[in-house]
């Protein structure tokens, strides 16, 4: 199946596992803008030395970079090959600029897939991750913790949690999304092409809805 998406969604949503399973099972491209950036910026390409101004700086890489760094990526794309957008847009400026460079080389959006998911949830998620310091495993307190008390059941490292996945960082992070995002679910409902999904479930059950809207288009 062929198909052109961009995901949305809070942070906890479960966007990096949807992305993983329909990069495998649909054989789509996965683009991640984080980490075309850091591939980019890693290499030295000249939108890499441009984005590194920035980013030294502590200021946000202007949208034109970030589209110019899409553009490469996607006209590398054989066109009969589909890709799954991760992380852009997030503002209706980044989404008409979109919309501008799809018409351009001559593809266009089949569907967003708009996670949709509560703040307790997200909550539960992010507070119990816990991550190896050695390997870079990742577990969860509730959902999927390790044999011995914080230590990596691989590698035997020490587990941490992450800065970010603190409650009162994480509950910032999640209203800020939801305040940004508000304007684009809007943009994208009034195109006809937004499909809001229950992400509070299972990975699978999330992934079954998403391949059920693409299989009804």
């Amino acid at each position: 199946m062929t198909a052109n998406l961009v995901l949305l969604g809070p942070p906890g949503a479960g966007k990096g596992t949807q992305a993983e399973i329909l990069r495998e099972r649909l054989g789509l491209e996965h683009l991640s803008t984080g980490d075309i950036l850091r591939a980019e910026m890693k290499a030295g390409s000249e939108l890499g030395k441009k984005a590194k101004e920035y980013v030294e700086k502590g200021e946000l890489v202007p949208d034109e970079v970030i589209i110019g760094m899409i553009r490469e990526k996607l006209l590398a794309l054989p066109k009969e090959k589909g890709f799954l957008l991760d992380g852009f847009p997030r503002t209706v400026a980044q989404a008409e600029a979109l919309d501008e460079l799809l018409k351009e080389i001559g593809r266009e959006l089949t569907a967003v897939i708009y996670l949709k998911v509560s703040w307790e949830v997200v909550r539960m998620r992010l507070t119990g991750r816990l991550i190896c310091r050695n390997c870079g495993a990742i577990y969860h307190r509730v959902n999927k913790p390790p044999k011995n008390d914080m230590r990596c059941d691989i590698c035997g490292g020490e587990l941490y949690q992450r800065e970010d996945d603190k409650e009162e960082v994480i509950k910032q992070r999640f209203e800020v999304y939801n305040q940004q995002t508000a304007p684009l679910v809007d943009f994208y409902r009034q195109k006809g092409i937004l499909f809001e999904v229950n992400s509070e479930v299972s990975a699978e059950e999330t992934f079954k809805q998403i391949e059920n809207i693409l299989n009804s288009l």
